[in-house]
Formats: C-alpha cells, structure tokens, sequence
C-alpha cells in the first residue's frame, strides 16, 4: 500500500471500497470529511494510526471480490447509478421511517425524551436532503452527462449554464457536511444506533432502520465528494 501521506482518505476509498468498513470501525468519516489524510484524521481524534493501518494493509491483501469499481465507471453511467440506487432509497426510506419515528416518539417519548430530538433531526435531514437531490437530478448531473457524452464522442463539452460544474459541486459538498454532521448527531442520541434494554420491537426496527440510512448515505455522499465530483471537475477542465 502506498504511503499515507500520498492519497487522502476518500481517494483510498475511491480505489477500494473494501477500506470503507475499516475507516467506519475507527470512525473515521471517509465521505463528507474524506479530503484529509489518515494521518490528519488519526491526529484529530487522538488516536495511534497503526492499528488502523494495519488493518488497511490487511483488507489490501484481500482478493477484490465482486465489489464495484465505481471509480473507472464513466461519469454519465455512475451519475445514472446514484440516482437510480441512492436518490430512490432516500427517497423511500424517508417515508417508511416516518410511522416508525412518530410510534416510538408517542410510546416511549415521555420516559425517553431523546426519541423527539432524534426525529426532529431525521426529519430535517430528509427534507434538507429532498431538496438537494433534485438540484441534483435537475441542473449537476445534466451537465456531467453532457461532458461524460461529449468526451466519449470526441466532441467538445457544452458551456453550462452556471459557468462551470465547480459552482454547484462546492454547494451539493457544503450541503452533503451539513447533513453528514446531522446524522452524525443522529448517532450520538442514539447511542451508536444501540436501543436500550427494554427497547420493543418497533423501537429496536427503528434504530436499524436509522443505521441503514446512515449507511447508504456514507456510500451515497463517497460516490459523489470522491469520485464523480472530482473526476467532473478533472474532465471539465481538459
């Protein structure tokens, strides 16, 4: 494996997503906060970085698998990918957690008051999040598909209309840390997504369901903040 000093978190993620667990174990955010190195990150929470290295080093040895290389994909077939996979499970899964949210809150509420803080967050969050994947979906990843075709054809990129793909990316990565940051408060009230003891059912369904979609947003946002944003900024500007 190359030196730590010479990639950045998300670009170790980029080539091999099998080292995602392994920054998750150590929480070590590799998607919203992925432009550090290991080194940088290691520091910040005052941590020995060997541990970790070692199990990257580990997780390198390993054969490749059936994992996706998103990171050779063209743009326009990775941008149809996020939406088609992730834009789609935000959306669903923001509907499905709501009874789930709004049963605990009006069960355990009283005697467990963090439920109204954690639904509060959640709620913001799909809302937030709605909005920003149809800014998406309507006016970033038209252009990219537009360059992606346009290379691909050895024609000439389009101008965008808002100047140039940097603009909208900086908001969609400003916006992908503030809801990063959201759940990971999220994590915080829920303890790591663990239920108390006498958690029933539906409260137990809940914090599994919150920890999926926390899941798929790690997975979501690297796709973007690590692979197509900066490959779109790359391409553009060749």
């Amino acid at each position: 494996m190359e030196t730590t000093t010479s990639k950045t978190i998300g670009e170790m993620v980029a080539e091999n997503y099998r080292t995602a667990p392994v920054f998750k174990k150590y929480g070590i955010d590799f998607c919203c906060k992925g432009g550090r190195s290991i080194e940088d990150a290691c520091a910040q929470k005052g941590m020995d970085p060997n541990p970790l290295l070692a199990d990257l080093e580990r997780v390198a040895e390993r054969p490749a698998g059936d994992v996706p290389d998103y990171n050779t994909w063209p743009l326009d077939r990775l941008a149809d990918h996020i939406e088609k996979v992730h834009h789609s499970y935000v959306e669903n899964a923001s509907l499905e957690m709501r009874p789930f949210l709004d049963k605990v809150c009006n069960v355990h509420g009283d005697h467990h008051p963090v439920l109204f803080e954690i639904r509060r967050e959640f709620y913001a969050c799909a809302g937030e999040l709605a909005q920003h994947m149809k800014k998406e979906e309507l006016i970033l990843f038209p252009q990219i598909r537009k360059m992606a075709q346009a290379v691909a054809s050895g024609g000439t990129i389009p101008p965008a209309p808002f100047g140039t793909v940097r603009n909208p990316i900086a908001m969609m990565m400003e916006e992908h840390e503030i809801e990063g940051d959201r759940f990971e408060r999220i994590s915080e009230l829920t303890e790591g997504f663990n239920p108390p003891e006498w958690a029933c059912n539906t409260f137990r369904v809940t914090y599994s369901l919150l920890k999926e979609f926390q899941d798929d947003l790690h997975a979501h946002i690297h796709l973007e903040n690590n692979i197509l944003f900066p490959k779109a900024v790359e391409m553009e500007a060749a």
